[in-house]
């Protein structure tokens, strides 16, 4: 008994070293920790992409959530694509450890303005979400410059229609280029949206590196 007690110790602090927040998402005792650990993996995924812009230029918004997928799945917490919730949900998070079980959904969208964004966020919470899931996910892939600019020009829109039982200002997200919003779900409560904002625009100077390997 002691030696796996020691094991389940040793474990615990390997954890704590190489994988801090998936440890944190794990341990969360309430929605505001596990947002938070979840925000840390996210942001992790997320800066993948960007880094390696030239090479998902020819993905498409299926492609570039696969690899976003593919970037958070780790043991105990499942990605998936095109799961079923009253339509096929481009992103189901489940952590499977967490007690209660933890599930979010996220929709994912290549940038094309304000109307398309507030599209994508029609889908997740009038289709998609039950009520029971935690804060949904709108990926937004930007391909057009200047996405500081352009994640401005989304809150502004959404500031001055309040779409969707929007009931307040949108507000900062811990994530660069990104922010919060909540809505009067028909379910009653009222839902949290996280809308992240990833840059994949390659300038010519992209190209040309890229052309030159």
């Amino acid at each position: 008994m002691m030696d796996r007690a020691k094991s389940v110790a040793a474990l615990v602090d390997l954890l704590a070293r190489k994988a801090p927040e998936y440890l944190d998402l794990m341990a969360a005792d309430n929605d505001a920790e596990f947002e938070r650990a979840f925000d840390a993996m996210l942001d992790k995924a997320v800066t993948g992409l960007e880094v390696n812009k030239t090479h998902f230029e020819a993905l498409d918004e299926d492609g570039l959530s696969s690899a976003l997928c593919l970037a958070l799945s780790m043991p105990g917490l499942t990605v998936l694509r095109e799961a079923h919730s009253n339509g096929h949900v481009d992103l189901t998070i489940e952590a499977l450890y967490c007690v209660p079980m933890r599930k979010k959904l996220g929709e994912a969208k290549i940038y094309d303005g304000p109307e398309k964004h507030i599209k994508g966020l029609e889908q997740l919470l009038t289709r998609y979400t039950t009520g029971r899931e935690g804060r949904g996910i709108l990926i937004e892939y930007f391909r057009k410059k200047d996405i500081e600019g352009l994640v401005k020009k989304i809150r502004e829109r959404m500031d001055a229609d309040l779409p969707l039982g929007q009931l307040s200002a949108t507000r900062d997200h811990l994530l660069k280029w990104s922010f919060l919003s909540t809505h009067a779900h028909s379910s009653g409560s009222n839902l949290e949206v996280g809308h992240v904002g990833c840059n994949l625009f390659a300038d010519a100077a992209d190209q040309a590196s890229r052309e030159s390997r």
